[in-house]
């Protein structure tokens, strides 16, 4: 009874879907009336959102394929948030160890095109459905010492528009969501506490539930309409650390 009372909903995935951008765009999801499956790594967090109605979160490492295909098999998504991402270290280009590059690799990139590969072709079938991709100014500016991140950016950045022009014809939108100054975790494991405080200081971020309206709104637009990218920046210039 639960699979079919979710089947007559609409349906949204999310990756990345246990804190920040990601959690905040699949409660979004949730109250505008998603059924939602909220894939991510964090056991704590994950415990949370099972108490919220409407989520279905499920553990996943995203660089684990075969897992993250079983867990998104007998879902059709009607949005797909590919989210899910990890920030280097900081740091000069020729420093960066070979593991780590390709963890990058995997998970900001790799992952996003697997991911995607196995949901879009429902959508082009069906007719319909919406792909957003959690991009980065720094997919659109250089920054010093996040070489490696921008590399993985600018690929998300190349690749949801072509693939927003491969998917027009059936009627699938295709958004990236460029985001500058996020007030998220994404930092916390490769910058102190002290540094993310002087960079989140002054309320000078953009809040996560500030990225979730603007996708709900972007998803609330006529079908005709197709948003290929929004830039969301905080008031207040960034730093050269400050891209999402």
């Amino acid at each position: 009874m639960m699979q079919k009372d979710r089947r007559m909903q609409p349906q949204a995935i999310v990756t990345g879907a246990t804190g920040g951008i990601g959690r905040a765009i699949a409660l979004a999801l949730r109250d505008g009336g998603y059924s939602v499956l909220a894939l991510g790594r964090s056991a704590t967090a994950l415990a949370e959102l099972a108490r919220e109605p409407g989520l279905t979160p499920l553990a996943a490492d995203m660089t684990q394929d075969d897992a993250v295909m079983r867990a998104i098999a007998g879902w059709q998504p009607d949005v797909l948030v590919n989210n899910a991402g990890l920030m280097p270290p900081p740091g000069n280009f020729c420093d960066l160890d070979a593991s780590g590059i390709d963890r990058a690799l995997a998970v900001n990139l790799g992952s996003v095109l697997k991911v995607t590969r196995q949901i879009a072709p429902g959508m082009r079938a069906r007719g319909r459905g919406h792909v957003f991709f959690t991009g980065s100014t720094a997919g659109h500016a250089p920054f010093p010492g996040m070489a490696l991140y921008c590399a993985t950016k600018s690929a998300i950045a190349g690749f949801a528009q072509a693939l927003r022009l491969d998917l027009a014809a059936s009627g699938v939108r295709v958004t990236e969501i460029v985001a500058g100054r996020v007030e998220t975790g994404l930092y916390r494991d490769v910058l102190s506490e002290e540094a993310r405080a002087a960079m989140y200081a002054g309320h000078s971020a953009v809040q996560p539930a500030d990225v979730a309206a603007m996708v709900m709104a972007v998803i609330g637009l006529p079908q005709t309409v197709d948003v290929s990218r929004f830039d969301i920046l905080p008031t207040q210039p960034a730093s050269a650390t400050g891209s999402k």
